[in-house]
């Protein structure tokens, strides 16, 4: 037996935000998009990789969750992670489209990390390893 990602989250203020933030700045492509009530089951994937792991767009509503989101934003801490080809060429792309990052290109022995918000909430984390 095989176990696979196949789906991951991000907990997000607003779905329609985050689609815009996520596709229009980040580069993912809408994968999925289900109206669900108020909501949508909405997904986003790496354009270089539309079958792969689909990026979840989940609203952030259980009573749990701001608090949570409240704590890892406060403390510096990235919800998540991306991988990028070079760090330094993203930062200077997202930063020049007004992306905000909290902690700038630093090499950390065999990565290279970067740490923006997302405008929904989240800090993320963006990285390459050396090759």
């Amino acid at each position: 037996m095989t176990i696979r990602i196949g789906l991951t989250s991000v907990l997000v203020d607003d779905q329609e935000k985050a689609l815009a933030f996520y596709t229009g700045v980040l580069g993912f492509v809408k994968k999925e998009d289900v109206p669900m009530g108020r909501h949508r089951w909405l997904t986003v994937v790496s354009p270089k990789d539309p079958g792969g792991v689909e990026l979840v767009l989940e609203p952030d509503e259980h009573p749990a969750a701001r608090p949570f989101k409240d704590a890892l934003v406060a403390d510096g801490i990235p919800y998540t992670s991306f991988t990028v080809d070079d760090v330094h060429r993203e930062y200077e792309r997202l930063a020049g489209a007004g992306v905000r990052f909290t902690q700038p290109p630093v090499s950390l022995g065999p990565v290279t990390i970067a740490v923006l918000d997302d405008t929904c909430g989240n800090l993320i984390q963006i990285l390459h390893k050396a090759a």
